[in-house]
């Protein structure tokens, strides 16, 4: 054993700490006085702002469905808000299940086609 490694030996803490333990410990060192800079969600936070965005959603495509069926009532209409409608449920699902990132992609991505599709497919 040389100088360095008997010096880094007798400094060194037992590591009795379980890793939740030493997760929790850095976690309370940097909420008492290291500020990153950035301002981040938690986990937790970033599944419930999916699911009520979600929630909004699909609470807006039924508003929008409701006003086009009652303008023009067609297969095409229901068909492309009803896949919205369906497309926020498996969002409001993946969120739950911690897959927030991908949820957040699906969900762009869905409702732009949804109202491309409206846009493009119903007259």
């Amino acid at each position: 054993m040389s100088t360095s490694d008997q010096d880094r030996a007798v400094d060194a803490p037992i590591a009795d700490d379980t890793p939740e333990e030493v997760a929790d410990g850095l976690a309370d060192d940097l909420a008492e006085g290291e500020d990153t800079g950035e301002r981040r969600l938690t986990p937790r936070q970033a599944r419930r702002l999916r699911i009520v965005l979600s929630s909004v959603g699909m609470v807006a495509m039924a508003v929008v469905l409701g006003l086009r069926l009652a303008s023009r009532a067609s297969v095409l209409v229901v068909g492309v808000y009803g896949l919205a409608l369906i497309l926020c449920g498996i969002v409001i699902e993946l969120s739950r299940n911690g897959r927030t990132r991908l949820g957040s992609w699906l969900l762009a991505v869905g409702l732009v086609a949804a109202i491309g599709a409206d846009w493009l497919l119903i007259p």
